[in-house]
């Protein structure tokens, strides 16, 4: 039976004291448990394809320059290529992204550590080895979206990346706020595989595949937890954790 772990980042930065932002020490010392522990590094977009066997996808939410400044440079020295889940309507401005969760850090004195990537980066990624994803285009709640704008927050969305990029195969719920209504559009809108979070999937789908969501209280105790085999299974069984039980009909 495959073991596959995928782990959800968000920033990469020492500066930026917010539970989403990760020391990239921390990230890759994280990550290089995971290898030792015999987990080959893939993109999230082959997570499922190939051999069996231990895997693990890095995944990088909202796309910020941090992500490519340092959390790129500490990756690539284990050899490890990455997902970055890209919201496109921010993408190369020069203001903070903000959405609610994240509106007053953007009004705050670490502004700067919001800016989304540009399109450049994101492509230089991309030649290096990354796959890029869609995070929506203004990331917002799917599942409080009506369905003209469910349609296209995941069908602009894809349809930029894949313009600017050459493709676009899987996408990130933003909050990880998804539903059958929700899976049903990104199956229509061509996404293989979506990313959920947290980890609240009884039975993992490929439309709502669960991550492990990683934050900067993640001492290496509570990571070495988080990642373990057995606390993941408890986890994903646990009464009224459960996002979805199975991804709707075609």
């Amino acid at each position: 039976m495959p073991d596959v772990v995928a782990l959800c980042y968000h920033a990469t930065s020492p500066a930026w004291p917010n539970e989403l932002s990760v020391e990239p020490d921390a990230l890759a010392r994280q990550v290089r448990m995971l290898l030792d522990r015999g987990y080959a590094p893939v993109r999230f977009a082959d997570l499922l394809a190939g051999a069996r066997g231990r895997r693990v996808a890095v995944t990088f939410d909202d796309a910020y320059r941090s992500t490519y400044e340092l959390a790129w440079p500490a990756l690539r020295e284990l050899g490890v290529p990455a997902t970055v889940y890209a919201p496109v309507d921010f993408v190369g401005a020069s203001d903070p992204m903000s959405w609610p969760g994240i509106d007053d850090a953007a009004a705050g004195p670490h502004a700067a550590e919001l800016r989304c990537m540009t399109w450049e980066q994101l492509g230089e990624l991309h030649e290096a080895g990354w796959e890029i994803g869609s995070h929506t285009c203004s990331h917002p709640r799917l599942t409080e979206c009506d369905g003209a704008r469910l349609e296209r927050e995941l069908v602009a969305s894809r349809e930029a990346i894949a313009a600017r990029i050459g493709a676009c195969r899987t996408i990130a719920y933003p909050f990880g706020d998804v539903d059958g209504r929700g899976m049903s559009a990104a199956r229509r809108a061509g996404y293989e595989l979506a990313a959920a979070l947290p980890a609240h999937v009884r039975r993992p789908v490929p439309l709502a595949w669960p991550r492990l969501g990683i934050y900067r209280q993640d001492a290496d105790w509570r990571f070495r937890l988080k990642i373990s085999r057995v606390v993941r299974a408890l986890r994903a069984t646990a009464p009224g954790h459960r996002l979805v039980e199975s991804e709707p009909p075609s």
